[in-house]
C-alpha cells in the first residue's frame, strides 16, 4: 500500500495545489488520481500566470477568445474554467461516490472584490453559473469584508472554498458565516446540503517567524496554530448548533490544511502533511509536496481533537515575544494583498500575450 493511499484510508482526502493544461493533456493528473489517491485540486491566479506565461499550452485558446471579443478577466476566467471543468469531470467518479463530500476543484473570485461584499456575491454566482459542474467550489477569501458575502453564498445555493485563513478565530469567524447561510436556507424550505471548505493556511507562519523563533521552535508555529484550530473544529461540530443544523442534513464545512509546501529546505518535505494527519480533512498539496511524500513520507499519527501540545508550544512563542493574534491578522492582510498583485500581473499577462498573438 502507498503512504498515499494510508492517508486517504485514514479519511484525509489528498488534493493537488495545482492545474495547468499540460496536466490534463499528458495524463499527469490522471495517474495522480489512479497512483496516488488524489481526489480533488485547488487552483489560483499564480499557478495560472505562471503556466501561460512559460508555456505556449494556453496561446490557441486566448488568440481564439480575444478574436472573438473576450479580454481580461472574462477571458481569464473562460480559459480557467475550461481547464477547471476537465479536472472537475475526472474527479466527478469520487464527487459521486461521496455523494459530494469529495472530488471538487476550486475557481477564485477576483480579488480586487476583496472589500466590494455585493460584487464578490456576484461574481460568485457568475462562476458558479458559467462552470456548469456541480463539484466546483467558489474560492472566498475569510477576511472581514468577505465574512458576509460567504454567508450570502452560502445562502444562495453556491459552495464555497474559503481562502485566506491563519488563525482559529478567523475559522471561527467563517464557520459561523457557514452556519447562518444554511439556517438561513432551512428558514426559507430549501435544501441545507451545500457544502464549503475552510482553508487555512500552515506554512506561512513559520516562514514569517524564521529569523525571530528560537532554535527549539523553528518551524513549530504552523502545526501549533493548526492544531488549536482543529480543536475548535471538533469543538463545534460537537456542540448542540451544528448537531441540529445537521439532524435537518447540513453538511459539515471540511477543514483544508493549505500551503503545506515547507518553505525552509532544511525542513522535511512532508513536515506539514506528517503532523495534520486528521480523518475528515483535507491535505491540499503543490505538486513537489505531493510527490515527495509519495517517494518517502510518513504519517506521525492523528491529530489529535483536544489540540495536542499547541497550547504549551504556543505559550513558548508568546514567552519570546511573539504576538500569535497580530501576526494572524498581518498574514492575512499580506495575503490578501499578495492575491491582488497575483491578479494584476496575471491580468497583464493575458494583455500582453493577446496583444502579441494578435500581431503575430
Amino acid at each position: 500500500m502507498t503512504i498515499t493511499k494510508s492517508l486517504h484510508d485514514l479519511g484525509q482526502s489528498l488534493w493537488l495545489d495545482n492545474i495547468t493544461r499540460d496536466i490534463l493533456d499528458d495524463g499527469t493528473l490522471r495517474r495522480y488520481i489512479d497512483t496516488l489517491s488524489v481526489t480533488g485540486l485547488t487552483s489560483n491566479p499564480t499557478i495560472f500566470d505562471e503556466a501561460i506565461g512559460k508555456t505556449a499550452v494556453y496561446d490557441k485558446a486566448i488568440r481564439q477568445k480575444a478574436a472573438s471579443g473576450l479580454s481580461g478577466e472574462q477571458l481569464f476566467i473562460e480559459i480557467a474554467l475550461e481547464d477547471l471543468r476537465r479536472a472537475a469531470d475526472l474527479f466527478k467518479p469520487e464527487f459521486e461516490r461521496t455523494q459530494g463530500l469529495d472530488g471538487w476543484v476550486s475557481m477564485e473570485v477576483s480579488p480586487l472584490l476583496a472589500s466590494d461584499t455585493q460584487g464578490t456575491i456576484k461574481s460568485a454566482m457568475q462562476i458558479h453559473s458559467q462552470a456548469k459542474r456541480p463539484n466546483l467550489y467558489v474560492k472566498i477569501p475569510g477576511t472581514p469584508e468577505g465574512v458576509p458575502a460567504i454567508e450570502a453564498a452560502i445562502f444562495a445555493g453556491v459552495p464555497v472554498n474559503v481562502t485566506l485563513l491563519f488563525s482559529r478565530e478567523q475559522y471561527l469567524a467563517v464557520a459561523e458565516a457557514y452556519m447562518r447561510g444554511i439556517e438561513r436556507r432551512i428558514a426559507a424550505g430549501l435544501d441545507p446540503r451545500i457544502n464549503s471548505v475552510a482553508s487555512v493556511f500552515v506554512s506561512r507562519w513559520d516562514r514569517s517567524v524564521a529569523d525571530k523563533a528560537p532554535k527549539e521552535l523553528v518551524n513549530r508555529l504552523g502545526v501549533a496554530i493548526m492544531q488549536r484550530t482543529y480543536r475548535a473544529h471538533c469543538e463545534l461540530i460537537a456542540g448542540k448548533r451544528w448537531r441540529e443544523l445537521e439532524a435537518k442534513g447540513a453538511r459539515k464545512q471540511r477543514m483544508l490544511w493549505a500551503s503545506t509546501g515547507t518553505k525552509d529546505p532544511s525542513a522535511p518535505a512532508d513536515l506539514y502533511v506528517a503532523a495534520l494527519a486528521a480523518p475528515d480533512t483535507i491535505d491540499t498539496m503543490p505538486e513537489k509536496t505531493l510527490l515527495a511524500f509519495a517517494e518517502k513520507g510518513h504519517i506521525d499519527g492523528v491529530m489529535a481533537k483536544d489540540g495536542g501540545d499547541c497550547e504549551s508550544v504556543l505559550a513558548k512563542f508568546a514567552a519570546a515575544g511573539i504576538d500569535v493574534g497580530a501576526l494572524a491578522m498581518q498574514l492575512q492582510k499580506d495575503g490578501a494583498t499578495s492575491f491582488v498583485k497575483s491578479w494584476a500581473e496575471l491580468m497583464q499577462r493575458i494583455s500582453d500575450k493577446s496583444a502579441a498573438l494578435a500581431s503575430a
